[in-house]
């Protein structure tokens, strides 16, 4: 198949979908026979230039959007996961993963998922010592690996939610209003729930006791840490159904799984009630994303901002493509999605040479960095450190570093390259996704080397690293 053909029947059944037409009526719209249409969308013809041209005059839809592989996300764990010594005789192209993603993805998300397991008891197998003969199978998957994959492959956008969420902020005049005062007075006005403090002994962000009908909010949060919760709570009392049945066809293999997808799916109907889709689309636009000013602009947190550019994913309406990660002070990715060509490893450390790990060591900065993948591919990367404390001197405060970034294409929509010389290939830092995959061979930050390649040792000289790849 030659490369330039676009086979993006997914895309255009989804967006088809979307309007809630049929494929004749879509079809007619865009000019073309319906048995034409039924082969694109099941990949059995590419599309054409003037179908794309029909699809952007008719549908009022970006062309570089929807023409950009959706399958970015599902190629990157399939390359992780082949990469693997395991599949050492198997060596696909990259238009054969396209194939796969495209036409068969839950054939790939099935073999993702057993590599996952492949590695989950390799690596129980080779820590374990004493206990041998004790030790629990961990060969499936944890439930919050389940839900991390769940939203992973939605791409952190839940369609219906988004809509539900963006009325209700319409009619409470949200974010124009006082976001606080109109959470509040919807939950008594509507639910009869009134808003109380909670004690300082109790620890708490949120409490909801139903039989009384109050919602306990802890008096020393910040304000957008409680504009959240309570929107979270009105996610809770009326969403319900929406969000049961939404974890309910995702079949997770555990009950634990399902209900933390549940929270999941509150927190994502809560930051799209206090952030809503259209206006904070509109308002990163203009503000050219300044994390900071987003976040006085929509009374958030800045993570909150970053979160929210993340889910920006809707059907001929999104923003710029974005990574976004959330890393505490031991390296682990407590939060992580991405809408570009960046993908986070599942297994092991980020890459050292990113500037996520040097946010902790400079409080209060939001740092920049050009950066560029083994894959030739070039990022804007920003980091900041976080701290959250729910309390006064004697509280512990959690600390965190965020990181945002986006394809060096995207990044003159974004405050933070005013002033870096983007053209400048040397100025661009070399980065992985993680020792045990990325190709690099002097990298003088390498922990572990990666799996596909064999070590030569020469005991006569010493590099950066006591081996050298081969």
């Amino acid at each position: 198949m030659p490369s330039n053909k676009l086979y993006i029947g997914r895309k255009i059944r989804e967006l088809r979908q979307l309007q809630n037409v049929t494929q004749t009526q879509f079809a007619e719209r865009l000019g073309i026979s319906t048995s034409y249409l039924n082969q694109i969308e099941n990949n059995q013809r590419p599309v054409s230039a003037a179908v794309l041209l029909a699809l952007a005059e008719k549908f009022r839809i970006d062309l570089a959007d929807i023409s950009q592989s959706d399958g970015d996300r599902m190629i990157s764990a399939l390359t992780e996961a082949l990469s693997d010594p395991v599949f050492e005789s198997y060596r696909p192209s990259l238009q054969e993963l396209k194939l796969i993603t495209q036409n068969a993805p839950t054939f790939a998300r099935a073999l993702i998922s057993s590599h996952q397991a492949y590695r989950r008891t390799s690596e129980q197998l080779a820590s374990l010592d004493h206990s041998i003969g004790s030790a629990t199978s961990t060969a499936d998957p944890t439930p919050y690996e389940e839900v991390r994959d769940f939203f992973h492959f939605v791409d952190n956008y839940v369609h219906e939610l988004d809509l539900a969420a963006e009325r209700l902020a319409t009619n409470l005049d949200l974010p124009d209003g006082n976001t606080s005062a109109a959470l509040a007075s919807h939950l008594e006005a509507r639910h009869a729930v009134r808003i109380l403090d909670t004690k300082a002994e109790e620890g708490v962000l949120r409490r909801y006791d139903p039989a009384a009908k109050a919602l306990f909010l802890n008096p020393y949060a910040p304000a957008a840490t409680r504009n959240f919760q309570m929107a979270f709570q009105i996610a809770t009392l009326e969403m319900k159904m929406e969000i049961d049945a939404i974890a309910r066809d995702a079949e997770f293999r555990t009950q634990e799984a399902a209900e933390i997808c549940t929270i999941g799916l509150q927190n994502y109907f809560a930051g799209a009630l206090t952030l809503p889709y259209q206006p904070f689309l509109t308002a990163g636009k203009e503000l050219r994303h300044d994390l900071e000013m987003l976040a006085t602009r929509f009374g958030a947190s800045i993570e909150q901002v970053a979160h929210r550019l993340s889910t920006l994913q809707r059907p001929a309406m999104k923003g710029v493509p974005v990574f976004f990660a959330r890393i505490d002070r031991a390296g682990n990715i407590t939060k992580r999605h991405s809408a570009a060509k960046l993908q986070f490893a599942r297994y092991g450390a980020a890459c050292p040479l990113w500037n996520a790990h040097q946010a902790f060591e400079r409080p209060g900065r939001i740092i920049r960095q050009l950066a560029e993948t083994p894959d030739g591919v070039r990022y804007l990367s920003l980091a900041t450190e976080i701290a959250k404390s729910g309390g006064g001197f004697n509280t512990m405060q959690r600390r965190y570093a965020i990181a945002l970034g986006c394809e060096i294409s995207y990044a003159a929509d974004f405050v933070y390259a005013d002033g870096l010389d983007l053209n400048n290939r040397s100025a661009f830092d070399p980065i992985g996704i993680s020792c045990r995959v990325c190709e690099r061979v002097n990298c003088p930050q390498r922990a572990v080397p990666p799996l596909k390649r064999r070590l030569a040792v020469d005991r006569d000289r010493r590099g950066i690293l006591p081996y050298t790849l081969i």
